[in-house]
Order: C-alpha cells, then structure tokens, then sequence
C-alpha cells in the first residue's frame, strides 16, 4: 500500500512539475512577443512593438500583429507600416505615421511635448484617431479614417484637411481653433464644423 501511495505522489509530483516548466515557458514566450525599438526596423513582423523613454524608432514596411506603444520623450517615423492594433502614446516627443500606413485599430495621442508634433498622413485608420491635450502641433492630411476623427484641447496648433471620416469630425477646446478644410464627415461638429 505504501509503495502504490508513494508511485502516485510520484506521478502526481511529475506532472506538478511538467505543469510548472510549460507555465514558465509560456511566460518566457509572452515576454518575447513584445519587440522593444531603438533604431531601425524594416520589412518584418513582429507582435507587438514598444518605443521606450526617450527613444528613437524608425518602421519602414514593419507588420505589427498588436499594438505599437510610444512612451515619455519617444520618437517614431512609421513608413507604410500595417498595424493590426492600435498606435498609442502619452507624452511622446514626436510621432509621424505615412506613406500608406494602416492602422486596424485606432491611433491615439495625447500630452505630446511642446517642442514635439503629432501627424498622421496619407493613412488608413479602421478605429478612430484621437488627438487629446497634446502642447505640440498636430496634424491629419489626406487620411481615411473609418470611426471618429476627435481632436480635444490641444495647444500647439492644429491642422486637419483633405480627411474622409466615416463617422463624426469633432473638436473642441483647442487653442488655437483648428485650421484646414477639405474634410468629409458623417458629421462635422464644434470648432471643426466649418473644415
């Protein structure tokens, strides 16, 4: 009796610690999934992407399968990226998505730095692209964005033409009113009405 006990504690104590080895493994996998940019990244994919403090990151043709997130005083160059998940920051330096970038998700900026800007041209976004309380200045030309296109108390100046917006053009409590014109929108509201 004691030796069959003693084979099932052992059975049990092995699959525990198979068990615990697969959980390690997959924590070690969920870290690697995030690609950490300083510098350049070309033509690959990666899951998800993170520009840390203070840094610097150029994409030219990346494939981001989840979320791009730009941190305190970072800076990112995306050229013709496809992003399945969102761009977002708070507190960047500067951000500059282009030359028929795509965003799955939505693009969200807000409390970029006074010396920096935020711009989003010639972009298709599926989600919305947001603007909120960044100092620098901020632009969206030429873009389609398939949701809302909401910029709210920005300072630094804003520009905002030649956009197709699915749903609603919305701004308010900017200061300076934003500039531009030659958008359309389901609806244009506030400070943008006339853009």
């Amino acid at each position: 009796m004691t030796a069959r006990i003693t084979a099932i504690s052992t059975t049990v104590l092995a699959a525990l610690a198979l068990a615990l080895t697969g959980l390690l493994m997959a924590a070690t996998a969920a870290q690697a999934e995030e690609r950490v940019c300083r510098g350049t990244i070309g033509p690959t994919t990666v899951d998800n992407l993170r520009v840390p403090q203070g840094a610097s990151c150029t994409l030219n043709g990346t494939r981001v399968k989840g979320t791009i997130k730009v941190e305190n005083r970072a800076r990112l160059v995306a050229n013709k990226v496809r992003v399945n998940g969102n761009i977002q920051s708070e507190g960047y330096k500067s951000i500059l998505v282009r030359r028929g970038s795509i965003v799955g998700g939505s693009v969200q900026l807000k409390n970029g730095l006074a010396s920096g800007s935020g711009r989003v041209f010639n972009t298709r976004v599926s989600g919305d692209l947001q603007y909120e309380a960044n100092f620098g200045k901020m632009v969206a030309r030429s873009s389609t964005v398939l949701a809302n296109l909401q910029a709210v108390q920005n300072r630094g100046g804003l520009v905002i033409s030649k956009n197709r917006i699915s749903e609603n053009l919305q701004c308010k409590q900017n200061n300076p009113a934003p500039i531009g014109g030659g958008n359309t929108a389901g609806d244009k509201e506030g400070q943008c009405s006339r853009l």
